[in-house]
């Protein structure tokens, strides 16, 4: 096997179309955004000499999207729910492909000077894939790094009425509640301009609940790349005109993610969220996607005091299954990485994470 720079978007996004795990996160656009934020960037390929495609050339098996984070805890390189790799790959090629990413990764890290490398995977969690880390010298990060470990995901290939009728019986009702209600509306917005809506939303959860929301910049980033490839929408729920509710999905490789959500508190009774949900789902099947990732779960049952306890239990009642991946792991290159371990494990004891 042989890694190479991918600087084709084609290429790169066509590989992508083909596998079944995967996230937006190493999509060409997420290096864009990654770009506009101002991070060094490399796009990795995996090409494996002894598969000729139809055209005589090298097969490509794996891709890697690779991001510089310089933050104030330590400075590292991240491969966000990557490296993605073919289906059907073996144990024995996926630790080859891990392997020739790990040496070529420790090559720039020396020229960077990072501190350690980080990969959050999106492999699902068995014996077979957390081997490969451990026999490569990688451990376990102190904190998740990518937006989950785990997901909920739906199948949305069903018609609607099925859709319906898999969802609990209170989700459903909800929903049916909302619709009814002649004071709410549901509106789709791809206008840059209403970044500034979504985000006054943004900043009264976050003070309310008292974390810290994604930036102007970086919400503004975000959605400027996605919407210029029409892979983004907003969805605002409003009551009597006024928007009390919104969501930012992003469409990408034949799947929908409900990436950000924000509502306010004091008409939380009008279930105006639960609609919301719903009319993403529709607008996915219109758009041709076969599954909505609900971006993020967490077992309310064994951890009822995490933050994304609530939010997980609204999920579920949409219905879907829920994918468990290997552990975000951290490769140390210098000592410089103990410095971010105690910072991260200090936050995650705060968050209640």
């Amino acid at each position: 096997m042989e890694i190479k720079e991918i600087d084709n978007k084609e290429i790169w996004e066509n590989f992508l179309l083909q596998c079944k795990e995967k996230t937006f996160l190493q999509s060409w656009n997420w290096g864009e955004f990654n770009l506009k934020m101002g991070s060094k960037i490399w796009r990795f390929g995996v090409y494996n000499d002894k598969e000729q495609t139809t055209t005589n050339t090298e097969q490509l098996v794996g891709v890697a999207l690779a991001v510089k984070i310089v933050a104030k805890r330590g400075t590292f390189l991240f491969i966000p729910h990557g490296p993605v790799i073919g289906d059907n790959r073996n144990i024995k090629e996926k630790e080859e492909i891990f392997s020739l990413l790990l040496s070529k990764l420790k090559i720039i890290a020396k020229e960077e000077k990072v501190g350690f490398i980080r990969i959050s995977p999106i492999l699902p969690e068995d014996e077979d894939n957390k081997s490969i880390f451990s026999g490569l010298g990688f451990r376990e990060s102190p904190i998740h790094a990518s937006a989950y470990e785990a997901t909920l995901k739906l199948d949305i290939c069903p018609t609607e009425d099925e859709l319906l009728k898999n969802m609990r019986k209170t989700t459903r009702y909800l929903i049916k509640k909302a619709t009814e209600n002649k004071d709410i509306a549901i509106e789709n917005s791809c206008d840059f301009k209403d970044v500034e809506i979504f985000q006054k939303l943004n900043r009264e959860v976050s003070k309310r609940q008292k974390f810290v929301s994604f930036s102007d910049n970086f919400v503004k980033n975000e959605f400027k790349v996605f919407v210029d490839g029409k892979e983004v929408i907003f969805l605002f729920g409003k009551y009597k005109g006024e928007v009390v509710a919104g969501v930012l999905i992003i469409f990408w490789s034949g799947v929908a993610f409900y990436h950000q959500a924000a509502s306010l508190a004091k008409f939380a009774k009008f279930s105006i969220p639960y609609l919301l949900q719903w009319e993403a789902i529709k607008e996915a099947k219109k758009r041709g996607c076969s599954v909505y990732d609900f971006w993020g779960f967490t077992d309310p049952k064994k951890f009822p005091k995490h933050p994304w306890a609530g939010p997980t239990l609204f999920k579920m009642g949409f219905g879907g299954s829920v994918k468990e991946y290997v552990k975000t792991q951290d490769y140390i290159i210098s000592q410089k990485y103990w410095f971010n371990y105690i910072i991260e494990t200090v936050r995650k004891l705060k968050r209640n994470l």
